[in-house]
């Protein structure tokens, strides 16, 4: 539609350059909340595939910009990058801003090049789980916790529970067997590339110009640039987003919760979300 439309107009108000789809994947990823969709499958698919969709774009450019989050969401919408770059032929660029580390990085995987700032944030390739205990919070307030359960593992790594040490080495085991699944990603896709360094996997973070120097991205430079380089001065980019919802945030599968309770829960999980959030950006100095 867009092309047809910028047909009709005069040759001298049209841009006859190529069109660059462009996809920003912002923010952490599968904390969602019914204000707060957060960046997952849902809210990445339908931009991914109108972007993807564009006929004459000789690629597809994405901004990732995240401090991680879900294994299982960053993995799904890499995979779901690389199915419409294969079913569309197109080639895909991920450009890189503030940060790209976790789960990020494993989304900007699916590049075929890399590229970020050299002061981007990259890496962090590890796994990580974190939360906090309240074994004596309770006798302290004088509450009596219940807790029925049907298999004696259901309250695994409870909070108000003292840390057992089979329960510490089961979820360590956990966390070894999707950091050996991440491995294995970035091995694949970065190939010959990667530095033969081990430190690359302990989880440590590098700026865009280390990053460069171990093989975690291709080149340094910005998107504008990047793109009037390799299509041409005449090059345009046109950003591909979710639909907006209720007070203009985008909006995922399921959308805005219903109703004056739906709000007021909405907002609850919204400031807690808000301060998880804001508790990863903050690992990474931002």
């Amino acid at each position: 539609m867009f092309e047809k439309l910028r047909s009709l107009l005069p040759k001298k108000f049209r841009n006859d350059g190529p069109v660059i789809p462009v996809v920003r994947l912002q923010g952490p990823i599968g904390m969602a909340t019914p204000l707060r969709p957060g960046l997952s499958l849902a809210t990445a698919s339908l931009p991914l595939e109108r972007a993807f969709s564009v006929k004459k774009a000789p690629a597809v450019a994405l901004i990732v910009n995240s401090p991680g989050g879900s294994p299982v969401q960053s993995r799904l919408i890499f995979q779901r990058i690389r199915d419409l770059a294969k079913e569309n032929e197109k080639d895909v660029l991920v450009f890189v801003e503030d940060v790209a580390a976790s789960g990020g990085y494993m989304i900007a995987l699916a590049g075929d090049e890399i590229i970020a700032d050299p002061s981007s944030i990259v890496g962090s390739i590890g796994v990580v789980s974190a939360g906090f205990g309240f074994p004596d919070l309770l006798k302290k307030i004088g509450v009596e916790r219940r807790v029925y359960t049907a298999g004696e593992s259901k309250v695994i790594l409870d909070p108000f529970q003292a840390e057992k040490p089979d329960d510490i080495e089961y979820l360590k085991n956990l966390q070894l067997e999707i950091h050996e699944i991440f491995i294995e990603m970035v091995k694949k896709s970065r190939g010959d590339v990667l530095a033969d360094d081990p430190e690359i996997f302990s989880g440590k973070f590098w700026t865009g110009g280390a990053a460069r120097d171990l093989g975690l991205i291709d080149s340094l430079g910005d998107l504008r640039s990047t793109l009037k380089e390799r299509y041409g001065k005449d090059a345009e980019p046109k950003l591909f987003s979710a639909p907006r919802g209720l007070f203009g945030r985008r909006s995922g599968v399921g959308g805005i919760a219903a109703g004056r309770q739906g709000l007021v829960d909405g907002i609850g999980s919204d400031l807690i979300s808000a301060a998880e959030e804001r508790s990863l950006w903050s690992r990474f100095g931002l």
